[in-house]
């Protein structure tokens, strides 16, 4: 507990500048300073490299970092307390000196599809030969090769609203999207469906915040503890050991989805290649309170039946 000699000091928060980011963020101070009215929670806002460059697909570009980078910085040079990611841009190795704080409750992890008007009554198994969807992700794209060899993929970059502005304007006759950004920023209506996870698993964290601070700032992690969620805490360790193990990053066709039923913890992992062609998929399950164990036992079962060469190969055609 603070003494009551010197008052509570100023809690900064780091966040990108992008309006899904910024409501995350907003939404993390909202709750804490509920729980803590004597503090004073300010957001300092702080543009990525993934923010600035835009007319290059994410995997070229790499991914170390790419929507972290500066905010870390600003958690190294004390200029903030504590950043706000959205889980899944979050790498599994982070910096020497910082930690992942705390995981939030996961919204519906799931991958949307929105389609233009004209498409309106058709589901994603249903839309013809040569439709042009959008997606940035490779996990997607080489998910729904796999399963709809007939559509056409085109890759598309920008914030929720410019990627639907060229969804509106006739760019795309459909595009992905996370269901948790869509629902955040009021725009679930947006969703014309939720696509299940037999066709897309989702990315490792997707629908989680992960808080990021600095490792020993003893103040920072006790008031973190109140917005922790330790189900979906275990679910992402299990997820993000699964990926650490793999050796893959936030743009390479990984896919997850975890479930908890009682005092066990069952994950899925998937890895594919680009064109769709292969897809490598398995299941543990195990207690909860092994996650991380969990999630490195399924990464060496992938490997064993073929996904570090898949990897590998991925890794030589993104280098081209």
């Amino acid at each position: 507990m603070t003494s009551t000699s010197s008052p509570p000091r100023t809690i900064r928060i780091a966040s990108r500048k992008s309006q899904l980011a910024l409501v995350q963020t907003y939404w993390v101070r909202d709750q804490l300073q509920q729980q803590f009215p004597d503090h004073t929670f300010e957001v300092e806002m702080m543009s990525t490299q993934g923010d600035k460059i835009l007319d290059v697909a994410l995997s070229k570009i790499g991914d170390k970092g790419l929507f972290t980078k500066e905010l870390e910085v600003g958690l190294l040079n004390k200029t903030a307390d504590f950043a706000v990611h959205s889980l899944k841009d979050l790498p599994t190795r982070l910096p020497e000196g910082l930690m992942l704080g705390c995981v939030t409750e996961r919204v519906d992890p799931a991958d949307a599809l929105v389609v233009a008007q004209q498409h309106k009554d058709k589901q994603l198994e249903t839309l013809p030969p040569g439709t042009v969807v959008g997606t940035s992700s490779l996990r997607r794209l080489a998910q729904l090769r796999y399963h709809f060899p007939h559509l056409e993929f085109k890759d598309i970059r920008g914030n929720l609203n410019t990627r639907l502005a060229k969804l509106d304007n006739g760019e795309y006759d459909a595009i992905i999207l996370a269901v948790a950004g869509l629902e955040r920023l009021g725009m679930g209506d947006r969703i014309h469906q939720v696509i299940p996870a037999e066709i897309s698993l989702h990315a490792v964290g997707q629908g989680a915040l992960g808080i990021e601070c600095r490792e020993g700032d003893t103040e920072i992690l006790s008031i973190l503890q109140a917005i922790s969620h330790p189900p979906t805490t275990a679910r992402a360790l299990a997820e993000r050991a699964f990926l650490r193990e793999l050796e893959g990053g936030c743009q390479v066709p990984i896919g997850v989805n975890t479930e908890i039923t009682g005092q066990n913890l069952t994950l899925t992992g998937m890895v594919a290649s680009l064109d769709g062609q292969r897809l490598i998929k398995d299941e543990v399950t195990g207690p909860a309170s092994d996650a991380e164990q969990l999630g490195i036992n399924l990464a060496h079962q992938l490997k064993e039946q073929g996904a570090q060469e898949i990897l590998a190969e991925i890794f030589a055609q993104i280098e081209r």
